[in-house]
């Protein structure tokens, strides 16, 4: 089976917004998280889209889906984690509890604050996974990247070249996961920043997938202005 996992645990800290977490903000009148689930659950390759977010606004996520008019058949709502990879987990718990987890079993994980994912991204992610087992979507990178270890000085700057900006989905055998991820130490646990590096401390392949300049997350207030005018675009 292949699911999808929208990550929704975060408060929107650094909106700052001490009422509302970021995804159930609006943009074009819509909850940005509505957009997110909609574009997984109208992919007729995705078996059951899996929400994750905080504990406390799971049946507020599950009330403010339906009345947005998502099809609640193909999607579920349950309470993430502490950290990211932590919900990634309770994601993948969720699918060995309810349904079955084997070596075909496939998960999307995707930013619920990035509502302009495309069905070309998701397919695309579907596709590589399914053929070489773990994927991240990315764009290159156009800007010089310059490295302070001490952030006073340079201390490097790396080749643009080689360089890609990562974005989601980040997609992977969800049992290949679970056994990677179980078998970090605490160590390496605290130097995690998403899924994909999972894969990468632990020596696995991630092969890369074409994702988009407007496949932005949500993060600052001045991400929100942008989003509006994306959608007006369309």
């Amino acid at each position: 089976m292949i699911f999808g996992a929208i990550l929704a645990g975060g408060v929107g800290t650094r909106m700052g917004n001490s009422e509302k977490p970021k995804q159930y903000m609006l943009v074009g009148g819509k909850p940005i998280i509505a957009y997110t689930v909609e574009a997984f659950s109208c992919c007729s390759k995705i078996d059951i889209t899996i929400v994750l977010c905080p504990n406390d606004w799971v049946a507020y996520t599950n009330d403010l889906l339906t009345s947005n008019g998502i099809d609640m058949n193909k999607v579920v709502v349950t309470a993430g984690g502490t950290m990211r990879n932590d919900t990634i987990m309770n994601a993948v718990n969720y699918i060995e509890e309810h349904y079955e987890l084997n070596d075909d079993t496939v998960i999307l994980t995707h930013d619920a604050v990035r509502p302009f994912v495309t069905e070309r991204i998701i397919e695309d992610n579907i596709n590589t996974v399914m053929k070489y087992g773990a994927c991240d979507t990315v764009i290159a990178a156009t800007d010089t990247i310059v490295e302070s270890t001490n952030g006073k000085v340079i201390t490097n700057i790396p080749d643009r070249a080689y360089l890609y900006q990562g974005q989601t989905p980040q997609s992977f055998k969800a049992k290949a996961f679970k056994e990677l991820y179980s078998s970090l130490t605490e160590q390496e646990k605290e130097v995690l920043t998403d899924a994909a590096k999972v894969f990468v401390l632990k020596g696995q392949a991630v092969n890369l997938v074409r994702g988009e300049t407007y496949n932005i997350k949500i993060t600052y207030p001045s991400d929100l202005q942008l989003a509006e005018s994306l959608l007006g675009d369309n």
